[in-house]
């Protein structure tokens, strides 16, 4: 932080560096007269040198031409390919762009004639893969690797020493508050500047103190995305180029300037680089010092890269990377300036392990003299029962559930009612919102059956606002009381009337240490650690023990320690989701989800009518079918008149799985055969025979090769990408006729042909016209019988139709069905005729324990009342038209759209690299998912090539969600993911 002069370049003396003024065909003749190369060269951006990117005669990149500007000595060249080569050396895991020798045999190549003086040129090794700023939105996996290349760096250079580095740069923080006093002065807007200067200030004031306790090394310190590539394999940063910046400095800034470069990203938030700094801290551990240093020199970085860009743009106005530079830069110093650095710093030390319990506020008399015995704490967390009639027909949840559930517990006896501090407020959560929420309390809302006076809790000064808080400051803390009348005075003791409440009204009351940032009363989850931690628990202050928070307790250990992993959950980290409503489930952290991958919930989450019908009948009766009952009866009545003639007897079971696997041993009974004729591509369930005749590799790898001898498999009929495409697709149902009848001749009639009526796990495709109808016709006079599995595409998702078959217009001879049937209960039925249901006397009787339950009865019932009451159908006709002319729009923006299947709410919008070749985007459509995730949608890829964005949200869903979801969408591929 010294002001010394140096033996290599000193900023301090010299600080205008304009680039070097080389043309191309001057790089072009340094490279045929110097290195041997007759090569074509393009200008790349540079502030300060002058960079160019060399390509041979077949346009393939062999290197970087690199012409330093003429104030940096060639001894500062020096130690940066020294330390390129120990990075190299040390971390072989890293990609380094070391330079190449010149025909001489040297890696510097001093040039004459081109600038003033000597030129010092380079030939860099170049790195194929591009560079991580060639990205828009950044992963955390793609964080996680700029901070772990960081790490390894740093690692690597911790014991690096040379004469090279005695220099001073802009770009060294140690000098981030000189940089900035020196170089406002070239931006031009006033208010910007004083920002500038006022944040440099702040974060200086912070750094300064802890220099001595910051090791210094070498390091790079111009980590950011522009210099780190990724790997062309699989696109994680894995190399590092560029080593001008090299200095002796800070270890910990090297982290500071590769996380900032995370800012600049579209879809950036402050907490985005959290991933960086976890996995830099888990290469190379930081200190509690550098910890608390971080965030600081963020933001001193991004001051400093502002007012240096403002004065290389006075020196270099034509230098367009200067230009293409300034949105990002300003980005990430509003990001970086956006969240007070004490909070930013709590956060990061959160995250890292470093965090300290924050000690409970110590008071000298309490804030009001109620009977704590009748104290009620609201609890207002996602599991709390008082949501659970709290949302009207729309799903919107009303407004003053707070205050209607005090006053319940204030009717019950409660004297005082509180609600619990730093807790996620489910009714602070929007319904839809690309953003995280703002829903953890800073503090706590009070309210009191009574009028009552509130007293200073301890000695201080009163001050009060337009807004009508009350603020009392002591020596220590303060807290702020809002919703209540002042009592007067400018001054209180202990014990003293500061304001009174007035009886059921709402109060709110935070508490923190003098001197710390005001919080808002409601901050995002993510930054939760940050702000708690500026503030404390004001229970104490009514004589209450402060609640015990939540521990870490990690879920999904506890998941895979008890419950078998092959039982797969969505996502790697997903939300902890304790509440559904509608189309929308709920997590704990008071986040709401588009759900749009829930064909389950038919009606939506937690319909009240099906709630009411289950409690209602489980207070009544619960038994199995074997008793004599009449929803039995009814139910099964209805169910057949839902379905054509000759399809009248029903059979109840459990789920999907069941339902296919008893269809599968109907026909089996009533034909007296064994063979089974399955579509590829196709999941059908979990059973021995439904597993066996499911054939998508999205669930089994093996499925194709592991068929018993009794299945036999037709092609899928994917008129997208398969065999048989646009107009030739009639021929996929001539193939499976073909397969039918050769197998009549062979002595091996086939009991039946399954298939799902719009295909499921392939995304919900339609099958080619008159393909069912073609097919039952063969399987049929081959003495077969033809199954439907509707298990997935009935009960009115397809809107057009009720059934996937009426799709075809063909009838099939047994129908399975399930999943909707009980709207996420435990219900499904087979559907056939009377003929075949007696043929399966020759197997015994049959029961399902729960299938045709009086409750699974009432609930199905239930559910159907619904449909036609609420006209879901039609709702799924009206808004699934909308829906699926919205995606077929992004086709037009996004290439990686390449088509939109299905009818209804059973959609699939399938993913491809190349529209001719139709490579499946399989690992883009996983990162979509991911995305959509963060920004508030819950999507999941399907099909064998998992390239399908499985589009099939409760059938309550309307329009105003289905835009959000596709503006979702068109946000992440426009954005990246």
């Amino acid at each position: 932080m010294s002001t010394r002069s140096t033996a290599g370049f000193n900023f301090l003396e010299q600080q205008e560096l304009p680039a070097p003024q080389v043309s191309e065909a001057q790089a072009q003749d340094i490279l045929a007269t110097h290195y041997g190369l007759a090569a074509h060269v393009s200008a790349l951006g540079s502030q300060q040198d002058k960079n160019f990117t060399v390509r041979d005669d077949g346009g393939a990149v062999v290197g970087v031409l690199k012409i330093a500007n003429p104030a940096f000595t060639a001894e500062e060249l020096a130690a940066q390919d020294a330390a390129a080569r120990r990075i190299a050396e040390a971390e072989p895991g890293l990609r380094v762009a070391v330079p190449l020798a010149n025909a001489a045999g040297e890696t510097r190549t001093a040039v004459d004639g081109v600038l003033e003086g000597t030129a010092l040129v380079r030939l860099l090794q170049f790195l194929p893969g591009g560079t991580v700023s060639e990205s828009g939105y950044l992963t955390p996996d793609s964080v996680a690797g700029l901070g772990d290349v960081a790490g390894r760096v740093s690692r690597a250079l911790a014991d690096f020493t040379h004469p090279g580095l005695d220099r001073i740069l802009q770009w060294d923080l140690r000098f981030g508050m000189h940089v900035v006093d020196e170089l406002s002065a070239h931006v031009g807007e006033p208010a910007l500047r004083r920002r500038l200067q006022t944040a440099a200030r702040d974060a200086w004031a912070r750094i300064a103190p802890l220099d001595d306790a910051l090791p210094r090394q070498a390091a790079h310190i111009d980590l950011t995305d522009a210099n780190v590539v990724v790997s062309p394999a699989d696109g994680r940063p894995d190399g590092v180029i560029d080593f001008g910046d090299l200095s002796h400095t800070w270890a910990v800034s090297e982290l500071a300037i590769t996380a900032s470069s995370v800012l600049g990203h579209v879809g950036a938030q402050v907490t985005s680089v959290l991933p960086a700094i976890r996995a830099f801290h888990a290469v190379r551990p930081l200190s509690v010092a550098e910890a608390d240093a971080l965030w600081p020199m963020l933001v001193l970085r991004t001051a400093v890269l502002i007012v240096s860009g403002a004065q290389q743009s006075v020196l270099d106005p034509d230098n367009e990377y200067l230009t293409e530079q300034s949105d990002a830069e300003q980005q990430m110093f509003d990001l970086a300036t956006s969240v007070p650095i004490d909070v930013m710093t709590a956060v990061i030390k959160a995250g890292l392990g470093m965090a300290q319990p924050s000690p409970p506020v110590r008071v000298q008399a309490q804030l009001i003299g109620a009977d704590r015995t009748s104290t009620v704490t609201l609890d207002l967390s996602t599991t709390s029962e008082v949501y659970d009639d709290a949302f009207d027909a729309a799903g919107v949840m009303r407004s003053d559930i707070e205050d209607e559930s005090a006053r319940a517990a204030m009717h019950q006896g409660a004297t005082v009612v509180v609600t619990r501090f730093g807790e996620a407020r489910l009714d602070r959560a929007p319904r839809l919102s690309q953003d995280s929420p703002e829903v953890v309390a800073t503090g706590i809302s009070m309210w009191t059956a009574a009028d009552t006076d509130i007293a200073a809790p301890w000695d201080g000064e009163v001050v009060t606002d337009a807004t009508g808080s009350i603020t009392l400051r002591g020596n220590d803390f303060e807290v702020t009381v809002v919703g209540a009348a002042p009592a007067g005075g400018a001054a209180v003791c202990a014990g003293e009337v500061l304001a009174s409440a007035r009886a059921g009204e709402r109060i709110e009351v935070s508490v923190r240490p003098v001197g710390v940032p005001v919080a808002p009363p409601f901050i995002r989850a993510d930054l939760a650690p940050g702000w708690l931690a500026q503030v404390r628990d004001p229970r104490p202050l009514l004589g209450l023990a402060p609640l015990e928070q939540d521990g870490a307790a990690d879920l999904l250990s506890r998941r895979d320690a008890s419950f078998a992993p092959v039982q797969e959950f969505y996502y790697r980290t997903p939300p902890q989701i304790e509440r559904g409503r509608r189309h929308y489930l709920m997590s704990t952290a008071g986040r709401s989800y588009l759900d749009m991958v829930n064909n389950v919930t038919v009606l939506g989450h937690a319909h009240p009518r099906i709630a009411d019908t289950a409690a209602r009948q489980l207070r009544r009766l619960n038994t199995n079918s074997r008793f004599n009952y009449e929803a039995v009866v009814e139910f099964s009545e209805r169910l057949a008149a839902l379905l054509p003639d000759p399809l009248d007897t029903v059979f109840l079971v459990n789920s999907g799985s069941e339902a296919s696997d008893l269809a599968i041993r109907l026909a089996t009974a009533a034909t007296g055969r064994r063979d089974v004729v399955a579509v590829r591509e196709a999941y059908h369930g979990w059973t021995y025979g439904t597993d066996a005749v499911s054939t998508s590799t999205a669930d089994n790898p093996n499925a194709l090769a592991t068929r018993p001898d009794w299945v036999h498999t037709v092609e899928s009929p994917n008129s997208f990408r398969g065999k048989y495409r646009g107009s030739e697709a009639f021929r996929y149902a001539e193939d499976a006729v073909a397969q039918i009848e050769a197998l009549v001749m062979s002595g091996r009639p086939p009991a039946a042909f399954i298939c799902e009526s719009v295909y499921g796990n392939a995304g919900g495709m339609a099958l080619p016209d008159g393909y069912l109808k073609q097919v039952y016709a063969a399987v049929r006079a081959g003495g077969g019988l033809a199954i439907s599995d509707e298990v997935q595409v009935g009960y009115g998702r397809l809107g057009e139709w009720f059934w996937g078959f009426q799709q075809q217009d063909a009838v099939p001879d047994i129908v399975s069905v399930a999943k909707s049937v009980g709207n996420g209960y435990p219900v499904g039925a087979v559907i056939t005729t009377r003929a075949v249901a007696e043929a399966f006397s020759s197997q015994g009787y049959f029961f399902s324990s729960t299938g045709g339950s009086p409750l699974s009865c009432a609930i199905g019932m239930t559910v159907l009342d619904v449909l036609r009451d609420e006209g879901l159908q039609d709702n799924a006709r009206r808004v699934g038209t909308h829906l699926k002319t919205r995606l077929e729009g992004l086709k037009e923006r996004h290439p990686l759209v390449g088509t939109v299947h299905g009818f209804g709410l059973y959609l699939g919008v399938e993913m491809i690299r190349d529209p001719q070749t139709l490579t499946p985007a399989t690992a883009e459509t996983s990162a979509i998912c991911d995305r959509m995730l963060d920004l508030g949608v819950i999507i999941q890829p399907t099909g064998d090539h998992q390239n399908i964005l499985k589009t099939k949200p409760p059938l309550c869903i309307d329009v105003e969600a289905a835009d959000f979801y596709v503006d979702t969408l068109d946000r992440v591929l426009t954005e990246g993911w």
